[in-house]
């Protein structure tokens, strides 16, 4: 796998099974540009699942409470009125499309420090954005054989990112300067002198 920077790194990750900002650090730096694994997909997708349905919720209980306003007579929404299926399917396109379009990431994505990228390295861009939402029903239809790649391919590269010439590699960016900013305090503490340690001749 060569980063975005261009920069070739190794395929295998240490073991350390220190949790200091140190060694989360070190370990974050040198997972920076491998290709993300199944699991911090999964966990991602399913934070996504959770914001994008719940803001569509609360969309929807906006729009009642509008009309009821409107019209003096309360409105309720169902799973089977078409519209409201129309608008939710279209929603979570632009919710995916726009995300990966403008900067690589769902909000779940930046969460689990993961990002999508064309499989060159570079930015995946609209057209490759708007691809990959296209084609991402598909690993789904598939009775999710689309997902099942991801845990043998070398690249962990899915049906809609085949399809898409797009691949998820870990971006950790701004956790990766928060955590050297911790690093930095707590060596700073480590050093510095206790008061009363230095007593008068």
């Amino acid at each position: 796998m060569t980063a975005p920077n261009g920069v070739s790194l190794p395929d295998t990750v240490p073991h350390n099974r220190s949790t200091s900002p140190d060694a989360l650090l070190m370990t974050r730096q040198h997972l920076r540009g491998h290709h993300a694994g199944f699991a911090s997909r999964f966990i991602a997708f399913l934070f996504d699942c959770v914001v994008s349905i719940g803001v569509f919720m609360l969309a929807l209980a906006a729009a009642s409470f509008a009309a009821s306003v409107l019209t003096g007579q309360s409105i309720h929404w169902s799973r089977q009125n078409l519209w409201v299926v129309i608008a939710f399917f279209a929603w979570e396109f632009f919710y995916y499309a726009y995300s990966w379009a403008a900067s690589g990431r769902t909000p779940g994505m930046w969460l689990l420090g993961v990002q999508v990228v064309g499989q060159d390295g570079s930015r995946a861009g609209t057209r490759r954005g708007l691809v990959r939402t296209l084609a991402f029903p598909l690993s789904f239809i598939l009775l999710g054989l689309g997902f099942i790649s991801i845990l043998f391919q070398h690249d962990r590269r899915a049906l809609h990112d085949l399809i898409a010439d797009t691949a998820v590699i870990y971006a950790w960016d701004a956790r990766e300067a928060r955590l050297r900013s911790l690093a930095r305090e707590g060596s700073s503490q480590r050093h510095k002198p206790h008061a009363g340690s230095e007593h008068s001749d």
